[in-house]
Order: structure tokens, then C-alpha cells, then sequence
């Protein structure tokens, strides 16, 4: 029995193709997907009922984004992270939240999203993957500021996720030297990590561990970039199935749509290749239900 599956409906629903497309977050209140094309440094907005999307342009690579609870998005850019107004496309306001000073040129944030508490949890990563640098670093926004590093010498920290009790933190390391899925255990009252073990050792699976969302089930999902896969795992670390996309480099997932039932997933676009489908956003239908996603709410106390 082969756990690789084919999904029974893959629809593209963006008009674009971004380079590198990240960070799928569904706004359940809106109806619309949102998501980011970080070396296009783009912005972008789809609305369900319409089917149309729209894209804002930004002055910094973003790593990825979060729903705000007063509205808007909060983005963490190279810089810093802000909170970011879209005004008519394509422009865009922005307010600093919090300024990082990187521990090396040349880096900026990467992967990240929202506790069931409304932090803002994001991490850190060198732009040039060749480096093998192990700069990275998970941080925490709330209300008392960026927080100092946690988990650190990580070289392309990704699959960020949270388990639906919110007593279990994932995350993983995405470059090809490293490969692994951690699970830590999470104190959401604090806002802290602890306890951490080896969740999967994907060296021995296809694909590299890149972006992640859980379901309504505790079931984690992360894609296979290089091997056009998403996979599902159990909260024990057992895969149960291997869903198949019509690109190799699946970038990260999000459950959406108005029953929550749909897993929309970015991709990237191969250094060098045709664009055909690479970097399109899809919609898999998987008869699976996510969660809806949190809002960031713990806006650090300057900024009130």
C-alpha cells in the first residue's frame, strides 16, 4: 500500500506567478487568501466570492504575514516587522512595530505566524542559503517588544504550527544539511517553548520541510519542496499520506475556504526554469478541515 495520494481536485487560483510565494493565511472574516511573494516583493489579496485577486508592492522582502485584529496585516520584512494598511493596489502604509538588528549582513525574516494568544512568532534566516549559516532564530512580538532569540542556530528555520490544545510548538530547519521537524512543548499562558524533540527526520522522506499548517484533527501538514508534496503526519510523527502537486517546489500550505476544507499551497518558481505553473498558488481539495488562523492583538506597548 503506498501512502502517496492524488488529490481529486487541484485548482490554480492566482492570475500570477511569484518567484518565491510564502505564507498562505486565510482571513475566515473576509473570505480571502492572502500571501506573499518575497523575492517579487509583492502583497497579495484573493477574494473567494469574486475569484479576483489583487497585489500591493512592498520596499522590503517580506518572510511572511499575519491577520491583524485592528485590521490590515502584520508583516515581517528585513528590517523589522510592521504593521501594514493596503490602501488601492499597489500601494501600501506601513508602521514600524519593532526594529532587529540581525547578528550578520544580509539577513532578514523568514517563516512565522500567530499563537492562539494573539503573539506574533517569526524567525530569522540568512538570505543566502549556500552559506550554510546557522544565524537564525525564532522571536516573539508582543506587547513588551520583539523578544531575544529563541531556539537558535537554525539555518533556514520554517513550518511553524501549533497544535489545536496549544500545548505543542512545530517548526523545522529547511536546508538540505539539517531537514528536521521539531515539536516543542508550548506554555501558551507564558508565551514560551520548552522540552523539544525530534517530531520527523525528513532526509529519509521527499522533499525538504518547508512550510506547515495543522488540521482541526492535531494532524500536521508541510511541504515537500523538490518533491511536489505536501505531507500529512500524525501528532506521534507517523506519516499517514503524501499528496501529490504538479510543481516540485511547494512552498507552504494554509486550510481555508468557506468550510475551511480547502488546502491552499504557494510554490516557487525553479532558479532558471519556465515559470508554467511554478510559483501559482493552488487549491487542493483534501475533505479535511484546518483551523481558523489567529490575529495579532499584542501590539507592543509603544505603539498603542
Amino acid at each position: 500500500m503506498t501512502l502517496a495520494q492524488a488529490v481529486s481536485k487541484v485548482t490554480v487560483i492566482s492570475t500570477t506567478r511569484d518567484r518565491v510565494g510564502e505564507s498562505p493565511v486565510w482571513d475566515i472574516q473576509a473570505q480571502a487568501l492572502y500571501w506573499i511573494d518575497i523575492e517579487g516583493r509583492h502583497i497579495h489579496r484573493y477574494d473567494w466570492a469574486s475569484q479576483t485577486q489583487q497585489t500591493w508592492d512592498t520596499a522590503e522582502r517580506v518572510g511572511c504575514i499575519a491577520l491583524s485584529e485592528r485590521g490590515g496585516l502584520i508583516a515581517a520584512m528585513e528590517t523589522g516587522i510592521f504593521a501594514v494598511e493596503l490602501l488601492t493596489p499597489p500601494r501600501l502604509k506601513v508602521d514600524t512595530l519593532a526594529c532587529i538588528t540581525h547578528r550578520q549582513a544580509n539577513m532578514r525574516f523568514n517563516d512565522g505566524r500567530c499563537d492562539a494568544r494573539g503573539r506574533f512568532w517569526v524567525s530569522t534566516m540568512c538570505m543566502s542559503m549556500d552559506l550554510a549559516a546557522p544565524a537564525g532564530a525564532w522571536f516573539c512580538l508582543d506587547e513588551r517588544g520583539l523578544s531575544e532569540p529563541h531556539c537558535e542556530g537554525l539555518i533556514t528555520p520554517n513550518g511553524l504550527a501549533f497544535s489545536p490544545d496549544d500545548k505543542t510548538m512545530y517548526f523545522s530547519d529547511s536546508h538540505p544539511s539539517v531537514q528536521k521537524i521539531w515539536a516543542f512543548d508550548f506554555d501558551l499562558e507564558h508565551g514560551k517553548a520548552g522540552g523539544g524533540r525530534e517530531f520527523v527526520d525528513m532526509t529519509h522522506l521527499p522533499g525538504r520541510p518547508d512550510g506547515a499548517a495543522v488540521d482541526a484533527g492535531g494532524h500536521y501538514w508541510i511541504c515537500g519542496n523538490d518533491a511536489g508534496q505536501v505531507h500529512r503526519f500524525t501528532s506521534g510523527g507517523k506519516l499517514l499520506a503524501s499528496f501529490h502537486l504538479p510543481v516540485a517546489k511547494p512552498s507552504m500550505c494554509a486550510f481555508g475556504g468557506p468550510q475551511l476544507d480547502v488546502l491552499f499551497v504557494t510554490s516557487i518558481q525553479p532558479a532558471g526554469a519556465a515559470a508554467g505553473l511554478s510559483g501559482a498558488v493552488f487549491a487542493l481539495d483534501v475533505g479535511i478541515r484546518g483551523l481558523p488562523e489567529p490575529r495579532f492583538s499584542r501590539f507592543p506597548l509603544a505603539y498603542q
